[in-house]
């Protein structure tokens, strides 16, 4: 009877999830703390520019000369400035145009600094000329020639799209083509060590076409090194806006981002400093956020703590 119990009795197994590459990046992400802060702040930074004038609906541009230069309130919690115009539904609306360029001008810049560095690596005749050309622009003084492609294009622009469209277009232009160099050294590095692996040597022995080469095996040996250049350029292409906003040459005044409304409100530091506060805060938050987020997805992508 023993014997027929013990046939009878379910085998208990001690199944453990499979550990998956992504599982394993996730858990180690997890880890970081100030990944998970970060993360935490940006999603919230996300939500609140986009989902935020639903709730608040006041229009950024509507003027109100009674309620000029008033402080925080339950009816314009972030104040209001020198033409009455709601100071948060104005940080809402320059979220998501400031988001919206530091995400446009990081792809454009990624995809630049990403072909660099893939055609340098990989194909040796091209490395010589495609760093110098690296080179060329790293000596570049950005600042004075960011001004200048401003300057000389920003007119044409403006007649071709629009005076926002424009502007848009031109900013993130600007941009992207003054920040894909650190990228493409990055790049290039990785492209190096992984193009003497045995595997890319035996695609090359089978036949396997070059393109065919890059797409399969180079480009998914490098991910890692792009998806953290993607993050710190979200805060690079951000800061360069505001810059730029901040010095007058950005966006115009009714099409607010969180530079412009840092440069309008510097006039009124003393009168309302509440004006400045909370667009610097807004981009304080959003860079510090996104680079913890970098440091955490370069830790969670490091092959020695995955192979931990």
């Amino acid at each position: 009877m023993t014997d027929t119990t013990l046939q009878a009795a379910p085998t208990v197994r001690n199944e453990s999830p499979v550990r998956t590459p992504m599982r394993e990046m996730w858990r180690q992400f997890r880890a970081h703390k100030g990944g998970v802060a970060g993360l935490a702040v940006f999603i919230f930074i996300v939500l609140a520019v986009y989902v935020g004038p639903y709730i608040h609906t006041v229009a950024p541009n509507a003027i109100n000369i009674r309620d000029r230069n008033q402080g925080p309130s339950f009816a314009h919690p972030f104040g209001t400035d020198n033409l009455g115009k709601d100071m948060l539904a104005q940080v809402l609306a320059g979220g998501r145009i400031s988001l919206a360029v530091g995400f446009a001008a990081m792809l454009l810049a990624l995809f630049l600094g990403t072909l660099v560095g893939v055609l340098s690596g990989y194909f040796r005749r091209a490395d010589g000329p495609l760093m110098r050309l690296t080179d060329l622009f790293l000596a570049l003084p950005l600042l004075p020639l960011l001004l200048v492609i401003l300057m000389l294009f920003r007119d044409t622009l403006r007649a071709a799209f629009g005076p926002e469209t424009g502007i848009f277009i031109l900013i993130v232009f600007v941009i992207g083509i003054t920040s894909w160099m650190h990228t493409a050294r990055i790049v290039r590095g990785d492209v190096l060590a992984v193009k003497s692996q045995e595997f890319i040597v035996a695609a090359k022995s089978s036949g396997m076409r070059e393109h065919r080469i890059i797409i399969r095996h180079i480009l998914p040996n490098v991910l890692s090194s792009i998806m953290v250049s993607a993050t710190l350029g979200i805060a690079a292409a951000i800061i360069t806006e505001s810059a730029l906003s901040f010095l007058g040459l950005g966006f115009p005044s009714d099409f607010p981002t969180w530079g412009r409304l840092l440069y309008d409100g510097a006039n009124f530091l003393q009168l309302t400093p509440s004006r400045v506060l909370w667009p610097g805060l807004a981009i304080s938050l959003t860079v510090l956020s996104v680079n913890y987020m970098g440091d955490a997805i370069r830790d969670a992508l490091d092959p020695r703590t995955l192979k931990r």
